[in-house]
């Protein structure tokens, strides 16, 4: 009988073996058992992610801690806009050689808006969102900031953004630009940055813009002619890359290294994040994909 019963044992243990290693290989495949997910490793310094719909954190890494956020600020910047009282999209806004020479002083991102042009706040949010134009951000804050110069307006834009932050509950923020091009006080957090992009998505305006890959401004020139803009193409590359991408905003930066806030829907579950300080372009959209696929498993 004693035998017998160490047979039966042993049995059993080569069963639950036989089946680990089934299920070892099987994950491997990336056809784990529900319960079963793993953790992602990302190179990212910080990340974030939520399920949109409940607001349930789903993963964190130092999600809390204060790191630049390169051009995932424009986010915010957008937002305010958006949230101006009787915005009118179809305004037009005449491009100042302020912006243009803010660019090459700069050296940044840029949507190559041509000075006189006149331009829609609908179109500049594109040439915001899309290429990152920084020249789009600045046209943005002059036109929606108040003051009786230019400085003074863009001054009073960026008291916006840190007011609605605070509106937002995002404690760990700070701005003091419209574009993320920081005077050493433009910082934010993974968990107020989702947070962020969980709110400005509720914008149908701000959610068709984010998840547009590519689109074609007609401008007004000085003359009053139209001028067909280049194609402003999005820098987000998850859109063409992962099933079910609908945003948000790249960023990046000397500082701020790599940025990603992201967010996908499928079959109705929406996962919403961010990773800051990633190593690269390729590995921001690496460890966005990994964070997305994490949370839809979740």
């Amino acid at each position: 009988m004693i035998t017998g019963i160490k047979g039966t044992r042993f049995r059993r243990a080569a069963a639950v073996t036989v089946t680990t290693g089934a299920v070892l290989a099987a994950g491997a495949f990336g056809a784990a058992p529900a319960g079963a997910v793993t953790t992602p490793t990302i190179a990212a310094a910080g990340g974030y992610v939520m399920n949109n719909g409940t607001a349930k954190t789903l993963y964190t890494k130092a999600a809390d801690t204060q790191r630049s956020t390169g051009s995932t600020t424009k986010i915010m910047t957008a937002k305010v806009v958006l949230a101006q009282p009787n915005l009118n999209l179809d305004a037009k806004v005449t491009i100042q050689k302020a912006y243009s020479d803010y660019i090459v002083a700069n050296t940044a991102s840029s949507a190559h808006l041509i000075v006189g042009d006149k331009v829609t706040v609908r179109q500049l949010l594109y040439g915001l969102m899309l290429p990152s134009g920084c020249d789009a951000a600045y046209a943005l804050a002059d036109k929606f900031g108040s003051g009786s110069t230019r400085a003074a307006r863009v001054k009073s834009f960026i008291g916006k953004m840190n007011t609605t932050a605070k509106s937002l509950g995002m404690t760990r923020t700070k701005f003091d630009s419209f574009d993320g091009i920081g005077n050493g006080s433009n910082y934010s957090t993974p968990r107020d940055l989702t947070k962020l992009a969980s709110s400005a998505m509720k914008s149908t305006t701000f959610k068709t813009v984010v998840k547009t890959k590519s689109y074609t401004a007609k401008t007004v020139t000085k003359t009053g002619s139209i001028r067909t803009m280049a194609a402003w193409t999005n820098t987000n590359t998850l859109l063409s890359s992962y099933s079910g991408a609908i945003g948000v905003k790249t960023g990046s930066g000397p500082e701020a290294k790599y940025c990603l806030v992201f967010a996908a829907t499928r079959n109705g579950k929406t996962i919403i994040g961010t990773v800051l300080a990633s190593t690269s372009i390729t590995q921001r959209a690496t460890d966005a994909t990994k964070l997305l696929n994490y949370g839809f498993a979740r």
